[in-house]
């Protein structure tokens, strides 16, 4: 499937194999995962809310996190500025085009008593890769501005006579 700028509903919980009822319903619980409306009303969802969506599924079903506890997790790796390696190489596979369904993506919820780790079992990268990382995360969030920027712009555009 080739890359688009935007995913109606629909298509969003095709790729991530969940349903539409349960989208709009993390719409709620998560402030971050707030889709644009298109002109007919539908909710429309960027790359990068897809990315905040693949997150979602995997701290609820794989991780085993509560709402609340994948809603703080979440905002913490947001406020750090990245999401984890694995949302990061599945946005590469975006780019490049290819969308795979994982095993990981089937629903095998894992109760536990506090969440393990993330950054202390991940090795620390060298510096000259922390610098294309974080090079590549602004690249990034550029990119989502200019998006948002331009949806705006239609937006303002459509309102004129």
């Amino acid at each position: 499937m080739g890359k688009q700028l935007f995913y109606r509903i629909g298509e969003a919980c095709k790729q991530h194999d969940i349903q539409p009822y349960v989208l709009r319903y993390w719409e709620t619980e998560f402030p971050v995962l707030s889709p644009k409306k298109s002109k007919a009303g539908q909710r429309v969802y960027s790359e990068e809310e897809l990315q905040l969506i693949q997150r979602i599924k995997q701290l609820l079903y794989e991780e085993g996190y509560t709402i609340a506890g994948a809603k703080k997790k979440l905002e913490a790796e947001l406020a750090q500025g990245s999401l984890p390696p694995l949302a990061m190489e599945e946005s590469d596979e975006a780019d490049a085009g290819v969308e795979e369904v994982e095993a990981a993506d089937e629903p095998a919820p894992a109760k536990r008593s506090a969440p393990l780790p993330t950054k202390a079992t991940e090795p620390t990268p060298p510096p000259a890769a922390r610098l294309d990382t974080e090079a590549s995360r602004q690249v990034e969030k550029l990119r989502t501005g200019l998006q948002e920027a331009l949806v705006q712009a239609r937006d303002i555009l459509q309102l004129l006579p």
